[in-house]
């Protein structure tokens, strides 16, 4: 592994070179692990992503550097008890969605690039696993690999400049969740009445790095009861 500085704050850990799929996601998941594990005073916030970790951290109580790299350095080379318990539980969350064509304005799109029915991709989309690669975009973007290969639609042309919150969407080999209202260009298939990030809970992000997710069908009824 290499790390690397990220501004005066923050280090940058590349756990791999290039990004593939699980194997990219378990070594990251795993230094992550093993750095929460570690508990260096000085850190403040774990970053992971597709192939590196950002290690945020205060300045003013690392010390001398070198002695907060070799810190960091012997995490990522331990082999810890709580790490190895963390990779043991596996948390999956349900994800309710409505399908219905108000909130769906790309499905019938997504249909025609797949030369699939709307019926059908929307239920191989919400019978998919998926799995949290990382968080990032806005606060509490989940980018969720698993995605049928026959889902894969190549992002909007010309990106939304406004997208509301709950917005399931598809973007490349990949599909989300848009947490909050924000500009975006990826395939809008549906939308789910979860509240996504929210400041006022202890983890303001529902979704971390790692977890698992599965979809689930709703009706317009359903999504009514749930968003009051």
């Amino acid at each position: 592994m290499q790390i690397e500085p990220l501004g005066d704050a923050a280090l940058l850990v590349r756990v791999v070179d290039n990004f593939h799929l699980e194997e990219s996601l378990d070594a990251v998941l795993r230094a992550t692990r093993q750095l929460e594990a570690a508990a260096i005073p000085s850190v403040i916030e774990l970053a992971p992503a597709y192939t590196t970790i950002g290690v945020f951290f205060d300045p003013t109580r690392i010390g001398a550097f070198d002695e907060f790299r070799a810190a960091i350095e012997r995490a990522l080379q331990s082999d810890s008890k709580s790490a190895r318990l963390r990779a043991a539980v596996e948390t999956i969350t349900e994800v309710p969605v409505c399908y219905e064509n108000e909130f769906a304005p790309d499905l019938d799109e997504v249909a025609r690039q797949s030369g699939l029915s709307s019926e059908e991709v929307v239920r191989l989309h919400s019978n998919a696993h998926y799995q949290v690669s990382c968080v990032g975009f806005t606060p509490g973007f989940p980018y969720l690999t698993g995605l049928p290969p026959e889902l894969a639609t190549p992002r909007r042309a010309s990106p939304r400049k406004e997208i509301p919150a709950g917005a399931v969407a598809i973007g490349g080999t990949q599909t989300g969740i848009y947490p909050r209202k924000s500009p975006g260009g990826w395939n809008i298939i549906g939308r789910t009445p979860l509240q996504l990030f929210d400041v006022e809970r202890e983890s303001p992000a529902l979704f971390h790095a790692g977890d698992h997710v599965r979809f689930r069908r709703i009706s317009r009824d359903e999504f009514d009861r749930l968003s009051q």
